[in-house]
């Protein structure tokens, strides 16, 4: 006996032609209910709708793409997809492109200047119908060629030199500089700052540093420590400041990850936030609310910035706007909680 007499070939995909006989009309009938481009009258329609739900009749998306040479799809390249910032800010773009039927992939880089160059290429060689850059202090490396640039890009952040390019920018300086001056304000006289990692979130450093000139405080460099984002990062970074001298009576923190860190470190020591040491942080996910006391920070637009940016790639794929890139700018206000 064969093999083929005793496997069974597999069954094959319903096409659009059993489709059209199955329903009684042409394929260009079929197809125009599918794409929505031409109207189908409504008893058509119907009729149409229930042959592909009784055929099981699935879409061949890859030939469909190749087809209108469009993937349909948008890519995402973030620095670091754990942190909830990232997650919410990819949802917001995915809740602005979804009823135009495009879907996302996100590109983690670990904040690595190769990998971003590199998935920022590979989405290209895939043929995404757009791109959202969220490792804005990257962006000014990014080369393109000619054929690249005709791909629609949005940066979170420093916009990117390219005709199609258009930038979100959640006003992180002015943010900063708020929260700078409200600790000043309270009466803070050792203020320090846990930053980003070299290069990375300059404009937050920037804010702080001005609100510092404006209130006179004197910041020296053993008070402008790192971190890498991260709650660990924070952890240490705090964990550095707590073995000064003169110890910080308040942090400022460039993100919310890194000043949960550090409030585990006031609470290993036993202290008490904020009468023993105060702390703010910068973005306002989710667990800023969680942690005790309710942490104090810089509310960054995640989801906003996410679904703007859609809307942007979705004004030039459709054609409704073909001009130069545009820029907009979202507020970042200070969230007064329990920690400061």
């Amino acid at each position: 006996m064969s093999r083929s007499e005793v496997e069974p070939s597999p069954p094959s995909r319903v096409t659009i032609a059993q489709v059209a006989s199955h329903a009684g009309v042409s394929p260009t009938t079929v197809s125009h209910v599918l794409s929505g481009k031409r109207a189908v009258g409504a008893a058509t329609r119907g009729t149409v709708l229930a042959a592909i739900r009784e055929l099981g009749y699935r879409p061949n998306i890859v030939a469909r793409n190749l087809r209108t040479r469009r993937s349909h799809m948008i890519a995402v390249v973030v620095p670091d997809i754990t942190n909830p910032f990232y997650a919410v800010l990819t949802r917001g773009l995915a809740d602005a492109v979804d009823a135009a039927g495009l879907g996302t992939y996100v590109c983690n880089t670990d904040g690595q200047h190769d990998r971003e160059l590199k998935f920022f290429q590979d989405a290209m060689d895939r043929g995404v119908d757009g791109i959202v850059f969220a490792s804005g202090e990257t962006a000014s490396q990014v080369r393109l060629a000619e054929v690249d640039q005709q791909t629609p890009i949005v940066c979170i952040g420093a916009q990117l030199d390219h005709p199609l390019c258009d930038a979100v920018i959640p006003d992180d300086e002015t943010g900063s500089r708020a929260a700078g001056a409200f600790l000043a304000a309270r009466g803070y006289k050792r203020i320090a700052m846990i930053q980003g990692p070299p290069h990375y979130g300059m404009t937050r450093t920037a804010g702080f540093r001005s609100a510092m000139q404006a209130a006179k405080r004197k910041v020296p460099a053993e008070r402008m420590v790192r971190g890498d984002w991260t709650r660990k990062g924070g952890y240490t970074a705090m964990k550095a400041l707590m073995t000064l001298t003169s110890r910080p009576d308040a942090v400022f923190c460039a993100n919310d990850l890194m000043a949960i860190g550090a409030l585990d470190v006031a609470h290993e020591l036993g202290l008490s936030v904020p009468d023993d040491v105060a702390i703010v942080g910068f973005d306002d996910v989710d667990a800023a609310t969680i942690v005790t006391p309710h942490l104090t920070t810089v509310r960054n637009p995640a989801y906003e910035a996410g679904g703007t940016a859609g809307d942007l790639l979705l004004s030039r794929m459709s054609g409704r706007y073909t001009g130069t890139g545009r820029t907009v700018v979202l507020p970042c206000p200070l969230v007064e909680r329990g920690t400061a």
